[in-house]
């Protein structure tokens, strides 16, 4: 049901990949309700200003652009626990006291809108998980779907889950080279819902064909 979409060269993935980017952090940021236009997004992306923005939004779009740098520098490098606090670290840079980043959550957090309350993450659970996903016989884009549901209702950070999620899952996409992974914007209020149903009941037979079917995309070559 889940098979994977696109079947991309190396280069055409990564290609894919940083053609996508600016999109990529657009709707990320919109994930997150940062009021931001697309042309705002590529300026900031640039390293130019933008003037009229939230000094700690422009921020947060700062972050993803190191975060997804990071990832391009080397799209197959080793994907570990290690690896995934490197770029939730960068994600929430200035967001979360220095104290919070490259580290587990140690403490309760609330999902808002939803009554469900994520257990502690421990080391050796979220260890044992991720390989399970990745040593699956899935598809790279099922494993990729996976990781990202996992990874959101687990909360393994205090903040800038979905963010983080997010970044490893096209991580996970683009080294198979199948696509990348990208909730729109007009898509938001589905994909909210339906997390939230998602987060309360860990039942993925909605969220997950929603986001196969309406969230990966390629390179659709003419015949």
């Amino acid at each position: 049901m889940f098979e994977d979409k696109y079947q991309l060269k190396r280069d055409e993935s990564i290609f894919l990949a940083k053609k996508t980017l600016v999109e990529n952090i657009y709707n990320q940021a919109k994930m997150e309700n940062i009021n931001i236009t697309f042309p705002d997004t590529k300026t900031i992306i640039d390293g130019m200003s933008v003037s009229g923005l939230k000094t700690d939004d422009v921020q947060k779009v700062l972050n993803l652009r190191n975060a997804w740098h990071y990832v391009l520098e080397d799209v197959f490098a080793s994907l570990d626990l290690e690896y995934i606090k490197t770029i939730h670290a960068m994600v929430a840079y200035g967001e979360l006291p220095q104290s919070m980043l490259n580290t587990l959550r140690n403490g309760d957090v609330s999902i808002g809108g939803s009554f469900y309350q994520p257990k502690l993450p421990s080391e050796t659970m979220v260890t044992e998980r991720i390989k399970k996903i990745l040593d699956s016989s899935n598809s790279s884009t099922e494993k990729a779907l996976d990781y990202f549901l996992f990874a959101c209702r687990s909360q393994l950070f205090w903040d800038g889950n979905k963010r983080t999620a997010s970044i490893v899952a096209n991580k996970i996409m683009i080294e198979a080279g199948v696509g990348v992974l990208i909730v729109e914007e007009k898509y938001l209020r589905r994909f909210n819902k339906l997390m939230i149903d998602y987060y309360e009941t860990a039942d993925k037979s909605k969220i997950k064909p929603f986001l196969y079917n309406n969230c990966i995309f390629g390179i659709d070559y003419k015949k």
